[in-house]
C-alpha cells in the first residue's frame, strides 16, 4: 500500500501506486506508451493508418491506456484541475492524460470520447484470419475513476440526467481484505460506504477496418472496437476477424468495473496498464475450430461467448442467438433444433451494453457441457521472429496519417 498526497496536502491511504509513463513493471515483449504519436482520440484506425508498432505473431505488448474521463471538453479538458477538484494531488494525475488533453485534436461534436492506443501491425495477419488477443495482465494506473451520465444518454434517456445537467461521479479505490473495491457514498458529500469489487477490463479492443475512413469510437461492430464485454478480464481471450493486412490492432476505454448493461452511459472508467498477447489464427484453423466467425468471439476459462450487435436490442439478441447456433453446429456438429433447445435450457444471454449506439448481447456457452465431444483447437501461426520497437516504426503526424 502506498500513501497518496491529496490536493489539500494531507495523506490518504491507497492500495494502488501511480503508474506514470515508464514507471513500474512492463512485462510484455514490447511497451507502448500513450503519446500524441501513438493514440487516436474519438476515432478508430482504418487501413490507411500507419502502424506505431510491428510485432510477430505470438508476441505480447504492454500498453499504457488512458481513460477519457477527466480529459473531455465538458470536464474542462484539464485533468490536473478536474481531479484536483476531487482532492487528487498533481503528482497523482497521469502525465500522458495531461499531454493528450492538451495536444491531441478531437472534434467534440463529431468524434467519440475514447482514447485508443495503436495500431499494432501483427505480421502474417490477413483478411479471413482471426486475431487472437489474450489478456495477460490488467493493472490499475491510479487509485480512482469516474462514472458518468451525460448529454441525455444512457438507458433512461429523457429521465436522467435531470434537466440539462451532466453528472460525473468520482469514485476512489479502497482495499478491503486484500481486494480492491470502488467506493461511493449514499448521498453527495458523505463518506463512501458503498463498496463494489473491481474487475478491470478493456472496453475497446479491435482491428482496423478496410478503406480510408476511420470509424467513430463509440459503436462496436465486426471489427470489435467498443464492445464493452466485462468478461474480458485477465486470463481471457478475444478473437476478431482480421479485415486488413497486419490486423492493425488497438486498445482503449479502460474500465475498473462495469455491470452488464452499463446503463448510466459509462462504468467505472479509469486508466490501466494492459499486457496483451497477439496471435494470428489462419483462416483454415479458425474455421475448423469455430466455423465462420463474423464478429467478436470471447473465450474465458469456462465459456465460449459469441456476440450479437445491432442498434435495436431485440435484433442484437436475435443476432447473438444465430451466432450461438452457428458456433454449436460448426464446433460440435449439433443439429440446429437441438442447439436451439440447448441454448434455451443451459445458456445465459447477457446484455453487454445498451449505451453505445449499437447495443450488444453476449451468450455464455459452457465448454464443460461438451467435454465428451471432439473438437478442434485454433492453431496459431508460427512466430515470424523478433519485431521492431515502436521507435523504429512510422509515427503519426498531427492529422493522424503517416509522418
Amino acid at each position: 500500500m502506498t500513501s497518496l498526497p491529496t490536493a489539500g496536502g494531507t495523506q490518504a491511504s491507497t492500495p494502488v501506486p501511480i503508474l506514470q509513463p515508464g514507471v513500474g513493471a512492463t512485462p510484455g515483449d514490447h511497451y507502448l506508451r500513450a503519446t500524441p504519436e501513438t493514440v487516436l482520440w474519438g476515432r478508430l484506425p482504418c487501413a490507411g493508418d500507419a502502424p506505431v508498432l510491428e510485432i510477430a505473431s505470438g508476441e505480447s505488448v504492454t500498453f499504457d491506456t488512458v481513460s477519457h474521463e477527466g480529459i473531455l471538453d465538458d470536464q474542462g479538458k484539464d485533468p490536473a484541475a478536474y481531479f484536483a477538484a476531487h482532492g487528487v494531488a498533481p503528482e497523482a494525475v497521469l502525465d500522458d492524460a495531461i499531454e493528450i488533453a492538451a495536444s491531441v485534436s478531437r472534434d467534440p461534436f463529431a468524434d467519440g470520447p475514447h482514447v485508443v492506443v495503436g495500431p499494432v501491425h501483427v505480421r502474417g495477419a490477413k483478411p479471413g484470419d482471426l486475431l487472437k488477443i489474450t489478456v495477460e495482465t490488467l493493472v490499475p494506473r491510479v487509485p480512482y475513476g469516474v462514472i458518468s451520465n451525460r448529454h441525455g444518454k444512457g438507458a433512461l434517456v429523457g429521465e436522467l440526467p435531470r434537466g440539462e445537467h451532466n453528472v460525473s461521479v468520482f469514485a476512489a479505490v479502497a482495499e478491503r481484505d486484500g481486494a480492491l473495491y470502488g467506493t461511493l457514498p449514499l448521498v453527495d458529500g458523505a463518506e463512501p460506504v458503498v463498496a463494489f469489487p473491481l474487475a478491470p477490463f478493456l472496453g475497446t479492443m479491435g482491428v482496423a477496418v478496410a478503406g480510408e475512413e476511420r470509424p467513430h469510437s463509440v459503436p462496436p461492430g465486426t471489427h470489435g472496437g467498443n464492445i464493452d464485454i466485462n468478461l474480458l478480464v485477465e486470463g481471457t481471450t478475444l478473437f476478431l476477424p482480421v479485415q486488413v493486412e497486419g490486423a492493425l490492432a488497438y486498445v482503449g476505454d479502460p474500465h475498473f468495473a462495469q455491470g452488464d448493461g452499463e446503463v448510466a452511459l459509462t462504468a467505472l472508467e479509469a486508466s490501466l496498464r494492459a499486457t496483451l498477447r497477439f496471435e494470428v489464427i489462419p483462416a483454415d484453423s479458425a474455421r475448423a475450430a469455430f466455423g465462420e466467425v463474423t464478429g467478436p468471439l470471447v473465450r474465458t476459462p469456462d465459456y465460449l461467448v459469441p456476440t450479437g450487435m445491432d442498434p435495436d436490442l431485440d435484433a442484437a439478441m436475435r443476432a447473438c442467438v444465430r451466432a450461438s447456433l452457428s458456433l454449436l453446429g460448426s464446433r460440435w456438429g449439433m443439429d440446429e433444433h437441438l442447439a436451439y433447445a440447448y441454448l434455451s435450457a443451459a445458456t445465459d444471454f447477457d446484455i453487454s451494453q445498451v449505451v453505445d449506439i449499437v447495443s450488444g448481447v453476449h451468450a455464455r456457452i459452457r465448454e464443460a457441457d461438451f467435454a465428451g465431444v471432439p473438437s478442434a483447437e485454433p492453431e496459431p501461426l508460427a512466430s515470424t521472429g523478433s519485431s521492431a520497437p515502436a521507435s523504429e516504426t512510422p509515427a503519426r503526424d498531427d492529422e493522424g496519417g503517416a509522418a
